[in-house]
């Protein structure tokens, strides 16, 4: 079963409406089908709250602070969120899924810590590594799947249909590589 009209998904899309723009339909189709394809991957036992603040905010820097180093923007959004609704004790997890989103090997690691805050690299029942691989399988367009049936991706895609998410991103990406040549994708980790 899909997870659809999520309140704190919508809330936080609402209150970043201006900084989002146009974008703003696509960066929520993104965010459903990241949600969505994680719930399918984690454990039973992680929360679907955790799951959604970190889908709503992991891209979100890229609007609120304009840019494509957007990392450490995104989970300062989200850090500041969590404090601000009483839920700071998941703060290492939902930073640590954001800031480990764009790794290339997978997230294994335990608890460190970094400039922003303490994060969780990822753990067994943690949500680092399966939100890793949900936002691959999304970024990719389910050529990279992990696993998860390709019925299941195409039928994201029909509920959220892409929406111009993955043109704007090759856009903002030259715009990248243009101005920083030697620096063009600093989201990607190994």
């Amino acid at each position: 079963m899909l997870l659809t009209d999520v309140a704190t998904l919508e809330t936080v899309l609402e209150q970043h409406r201006l900084a989002l723009g146009a974008d703003l339909p696509g960066y929520r189709h993104h965010a459903y089908r990241v949600l969505n394809l994680c719930r399918r991957l984690a454990p039973a036992s992680l929360d679907s709250e955790k799951i959604a603040i970190a889908a709503v905010f992991h891209d979100l820097g890229i609007w609120s602070d304009r840019t494509l180093d957007y990392l450490t923007p995104s989970a300062s959004l989200a850090a500041a969120y969590l404090h601000q609704i009483g839920r700071a004790s998941w703060t290492p997890e939902i930073t640590g899924a954001i800031l480990n989103h764009h790794k290339i090997s997978p997230s294994v690691a335990g608890p460190r810590r970094t400039g922003l805050v303490e994060q969780d690299g990822g753990s067994g029942d943690s949500l680092v590594e399966p939100f890793r691989r949900a936002d691959w399988i999304d970024v990719t367009r389910g050529i990279v799947s992990f696993g998860v049936p390709r019925q299941f991706v195409r039928q994201l895609q029909e509920r959220w249909p892409d929406a111009g998410f993955h043109w704007r991103l090759v856009q903002l990406s030259l715009r990248r590589f243009r101005e920083h040549p030697l620096n063009p994708l600093p989201m990607v980790r190994l």
